[in-house]
């Protein structure tokens, strides 16, 4: 009788595995794929073309030496990855079924946003109105190429920051060399661009707006390194790890550029400004504050709406009172204004608010610097609205160095390239040999952002090396208007599944 019954059991135990996708498979390994059904077999079949595709496009025949593991899942079973299929306790089968679903997604995540692209979201205005705060994108890795991983061992769905364990997403090793997969074209002018930020190899936990180098620059590597309890602990980023930034691309490898009177120059040549461009303009009304639908008709969202003056400030100080008449503003003799505002507004914009009977005055806002401009370890005497020439390095291609230029090219060649670099009386030692040239190993783009006045972007923090080239911007998935309520207009339909604007 216990013989019997423990037969029936076993049988059952097989039938309710059967039944749960889990089939017991034993003999040798001809007997395993004699076992495999049809259906098993076309599964197989697809899997190993995208498998064999995937290697020549990495081009690295190593990556075949999963293939037997493929084998495995697939036919012949040897490795029991499904047999908690078979098991007969519900509650576990349920627990490991919620696992290995969960598994599998973040399997099927990685090599989607590693290889294919990503969705991403704008939190700040360098790029309206050709990107608006709170659109969600996607964005295709393809079109350059993607990059195969630099830090392998991530969580595929945060960039370095665990939320609200508040500790880091990826494991520093291993760490592979740049490598970029062959894409359908290159990196062209006027392209929309998202990249690592490339100043943020090295963060202050506490402090990462402005960045390291520019704190550094502000109060000193030794206060920066010895308040921790002002800036936080100092540490390092891998390319691929640091902060995503999103820009448009109006300098190429091996061109000269040079920005006069906030016109871009490209070898000599004046680039088309992109048409919806920005720049901050002064806003003095015709007496009372302006309200939001004057605001909404300007484009200008809350956070770019500056109240500089509510028509007291200027009362007592005369040099500003001097200022504001230059400009052709109206003050009165004891100082009175109307109220004066300052935002950012394109040409349009302007147009508009010229027309506005509520507004009286429209000014550009003249020239001046609250940070300094790359490289922050010299002073050219450029600036933002007039800045260089300047040569964007090429791959392959050689420049000579000397003292007087080094501080522009010493950034890609130390951090992006990875040399020894010191200069030691006035002889500059690249890997320990004097050097008066230098070849660079990789393409370097100059990205900046429409909204000019507002934006930090190449004339502050330099070249984007190729290897921090993320992908390019192909659809706006959603879009939020952070500034309403979602019976308000917060959800911005006109924009939804709408290409973003490139401007070529």
């Amino acid at each position: 009788m216990s013989v019997e019954r423990n037969s029936q059991d076993n049988k059952n135990a097989g039938n309710n595995g059967a039944e749960n996708g889990y089939v017991r498979t034993t003999g040798s390994f001809t007997e395993r794929l004699k076992a495999v059904k049809r259906g098993r077999w076309i599964r197989f079949s697809v899997v190993s073309l995208l498998f064999f595709g995937w290697v020549v496009w990495l081009q690295n025949p190593w990556v075949l030496i999963a293939y037997p593991l493929l084998i495995d899942i697939y036919l012949t079973h040897y490795i029991p990855f499904t047999a908690w299929r078979g098991w007969k306790n519900n509650v576990a089968r349920t627990i490991m079924g919620w696992v290995d679903a969960i598994v599998y997604a973040l399997i099927c995540c990685y090599f989607l946003f590693a290889f294919v692209g990503q969705q991403y979201q704008i939190p700040s205005s360098s790029l309206e109105k050709s990107l608006l705060v709170g659109d969600f994108l996607w964005v295709n890795k393809i079109t350059y190429g993607p990059r195969v991983p630099n830090t392998p061992l991530h969580f595929p769905l945060a960039q370095n920051t665990l939320p609200i364990l508040n500790c880091k997403s990826y494991v520093d090793k291993p760490q592979f060399e740049y490598h970029r997969l062959k894409g359908l074209r290159g990196v062209e002018r006027n392209d929309i661009v998202v990249f690592n930020f490339p100043a943020g190899d090295t963060v202050t936990e506490k402090v990462q707006n402005p960045d390291y180098y520019t704190l550094v620059a502000q109060f000193g590597r030794e206060t920066v390194w010895n308040n921790p309890q002002q800036f936080g602990k100092v540490f390092y980023r891998p390319v691929d790890r640091r902060e995503n930034y999103v820009k448009r691309c109006l300098g190429l490898p091996g061109e000269r550029l040079t920005i006069v009177d906030n016109i871009v120059y490209i070898n000599g040549k004046p680039l088309k400004e992109p048409k919806n461009v920005q720049y901050n303009y002064i806003i003095q009304t015709s007496g009372g504050m302006l309200g939001d639908s004057e605001w909404e008709t300007l484009g200008v969202n809350v956070d770019d709406r500056h109240l500089e003056c509510d028509g007291r400030l200027y009362l007592n100080n005369a040099s500003q009172i001097i200022f504001l008449r230059s400009l052709g503003l109206n003050v009165g003799e004891n100082g009175e204004t109307a109220p004066i505002y300052i935002a950012p507004l394109t040409a349009a914009a302007v147009a508009e608010a010229r027309k506005m009977p509520a507004i009286a005055h429209v000014v550009m806002v003249p020239e001046g610097e609250m940070f300094p401009v790359y490289p922050i370890s010299k002073d050219y005497g450029w600036t933002r609205s007039n800045y260089g020439e300047i040569w964007i390095p090429k791959k392959g291609e050689s420049i000579a160095l000397t003292t007087d230029n080094l501080p522009i090219y010493e950034r890609p060649i130390r951090n992006y390239e990875g040399n020894d670099l010191r200069v030691a009386d006035g002889v500059i030692y690249i890997n320990g040999k004097p050097a008066t040239s230098y070849t660079f190993k990789m393409d370097y783009y100059w990205m900046m952002g429409d909204n000019r006045d507002n934006s930090a972007d190449s004339r502050y923090w330099g070249f984007v090396p190729e290897d921090h080239i993320v992908g390019t911007p192909v659809l706006i998935l959603l879009s939020l208007e952070k500034d309403k309520g979602i019976f308000d207009g917060k959800i911005r339909w006109n924009r939804i599944f709408r290409l973003p604007n490139h401007d070529k």
